[in-house]
């Protein structure tokens, strides 16, 4: 525990489960709190109440709600809440109706799913059997990526559910892009405040002990490319990239299942493409999101993301221009066509569009989305690659409407990145995506693509640790010739005895085409007799197509090799993920 001027806590490594901790600690917060001076002190005319109880839930898949609901019990502690913290997938649901207060971190994953560990209490909520919650105030904070069509669906989804079960929310559900942080902090500020029934500050600023790492996307490390190499054979429609960065003696760290965020810069092409057709020369100064003073050049360069159509730039050419189309874009709930017209399309295609269009430069950059960092999951192991992390990227290019377009960051990398020129980057915790615990349990990795990056890692991991677990890896791409990522280090790992089993699905290399999900189903009484002995299964690539397909194999194998009905497989698959057993970190 802390020293006495501070509000006490109790460490991670204490003898108590997550939600305990979380408990006593907000207790602690709560009452320490009370005490005139302490840190966090609430006015007096409350110090004498009672702590009130405060249920938080998390549904977090790559760790970060479960980062955000901690804060928000210990600030619900300093408000004079006690607060416990549930994952919902353990969440007892037959409690559900006896809370009062109930605030939600939920994050949106793959296709507008669910995260793995918050569907079951998705399942039972939306089940016919559902008793009435008209007892409980809530608040949703929704988490998600708007470059994503469905952005925060499952918290926009949850919120609704719940209030059509009769739950009050105390106020509308708060959408968080990938900057989170102000309105994270709006809606906790809000929600307790509307517990509490007073006007109440804003949240403390995270403290000491809830900063993130010295190094992060605010703060990056500004680590070395010190490798660049094509993974695909001569021949190949892929441009697969291996990437190893230095980190020196920096002190940033990561464990095998993180993800790396990268920092990139846009094109200086197709910068200046822009610059001209804005009708500016570039020298103009503006200020860019936080407050920064800077040139539209550098702006545009290294602060705007130049390329995705953000929902205020597209109602912006809709007002000025008067166009059916994009006015029809702009109302609500046009998913569907939204998408479709934006897949392809650029920034630079309204622009050559509609050259009558003309802005400030300020009004210009004010209508662009933050250029964000991309997180790509890391393919090696601290343990065998000290002073390294290493990626497996792939290259984004193809032909729209006429135009050549490129990814921003994975061509930032492969392209515009000299050897030795330093790139910044930061660490992602994703501390639910990581080998099994258990040196001894065998493990099932399925990783299509670049989804071999964690796996590849995990490996290496396990090789140092001298783990004597079975290892399983199912890969697949295009052609065995060209695209078999890895594959001299792979067959080592076979010939060495690491890789028990490799099995490949190259989809061109016959006239069929080949998924891994088939190799799943051919291997099917394997594969759940490694599930028996305790294996893991992890799966890591596409979500809206390969996860999908991965998941429904899973269920086949298990009732065809297990002798289980849909609905005992249906539970087996369950009580993987309950068990942390199966864990997908898909995209």
């Amino acid at each position: 525990m802390s020293n006495a001027s501070s509000i006490p806590f109790l460490p991670e490594s204490a003898p108590f489960t997550p939600e305990q901790r979380a408990y006593l600690n907000g207790f602690l917060a709560g009452l320490f709190s009370r005490v005139p001076g302490s840190a966090g002190a609430v006015p007096p005319s409350t110090q004498n109440a009672p702590l009130e109880p405060l249920t938080v839930l998390f549904g977090s898949q790559t760790g970060t709600a479960e980062k955000l609901a901690k804060r928000v019990a210990k600030e619900a502690g300093r408000r004079g809440f006690a607060a416990t913290v549930h994952e919902m997938g353990s969440y007892p649901m037959a409690q559900l109706t006896q809370e009062k207060r109930v605030l939600i971190v939920a994050s949106t994953y793959g296709d507008g799913e669910p995260p793995d560990n918050a569907r079951p209490f998705w399942d039972a909520i939306t089940a016919g059997t559902t008793a009435a919650l008209d007892g409980i105030r809530f608040s949703v904070c929704a988490l998600g990526d708007s470059n994503y069509p469905k952005f925060c669906a499952f918290g926009k989804a949850l919120d609704e559910r719940m209030r059509q079960l009769g739950a009050r929310g105390m106020q509308p559900v708060t959408e968080c892009d990938v900057d989170y942080e102000e309105p994270f902090g709006r809606w906790l500020g809000g929600a307790l405040s509307a517990f509490a029934g007073v006007d109440m500050a804003p949240p403390l600023k995270p403290s000491a002990e809830d900063a993130a790492p010295v190094f992060d996307k605010k703060n990056p490390f500004l680590a070395p490319l010190i490798g660049n190499r094509r993974l695909n054979g001569k021949g190949s429609a892929k441009d697969t990239r291996h990437f190893e960065f230095d980190l020196g003696s920096s002190g940033l760290s990561y464990e095998a299942g993180d993800a790396l965020g990268v920092l990139p810069c846009n094109d200086v092409a197709q910068v200046t493409e822009l610059l001209a057709l804005m009708g500016c020369s570039g020298d103009e100064a503006v200020t860019v999101a936080g407050g920064a003073k800077t040139s539209l050049r550098e702006a545009l360069t290294r602060h705007c993301d130049v390329s995705k159509i953000s929902p205020a730039l597209l109602k912006f050419f809709a007002e000025r221009t008067g166009d059916a189309l994009l006015q029809s874009l702009t109302v609500p709930n046009v998913n569907g066509e939204l998408t479709r017209f934006l897949w392809g399309r650029e920034v630079i295609d309204l622009l050559l569009a509609f050259p009558q269009v003309k802005n400030s430069p300020q009004e210009w950059v004010s209508l662009f989305k933050t250029l964000q960092p991309r997180l790509y999951s890391i393919a090696s192991s601290p343990k065998a690659h000290q002073g390294q992390v290493h990626l497996c990227v792939g290259v984004v290019r193809y032909e729209s409407l006429g135009r050549h377009r490129q990814g921003i960051c994975s061509s930032f990398l492969a392209d515009r990145v000299p050897a030795g020129e330093c790139v910044p980057v930061f660490v992602h915790s994703s501390p639910n995506f990581r080998p099994p615990q258990n040196s001894q349990a065998p493990m099932i990795m399925v990783g299509p693509g670049t989804g071999i990056a964690p796996f590849r890692g995990f490996l290496h991991e396990r090789r140092a640790c001298g783990a004597t677990g079975k290892n399983w890896l199912l890969f697949g791409d295009q052609k065995s010739s060209v695209d078999f990522l890895y594959r001299e280090e792979m067959e080592a790992f076979v010939s060495d005895g690491l890789l028990s089993r490799l099995d490949t699905a190259f989809s061109r290399d016959q006239t069929d085409k080949v998924y891994v999900q088939q190799r799943m189903i051919e291997n099917a009484s394997q594969l759940y007799a490694w599930l028996q002995e305790g294996g893991s299964f992890y799966v890591c690539g596409d979500a809206q197509r390969m996860a999908k397909d991965v998941d429904a194999a899973l269920h086949q194998v298990i009732s065809t090799a297990g002798g289980l009905s849909a609905e005992g497989a249906m539970d087996y698959v369950k009580r993987l993920k309950a068990e942390k057993r199966y864990l997908r970190d898909v995209y």
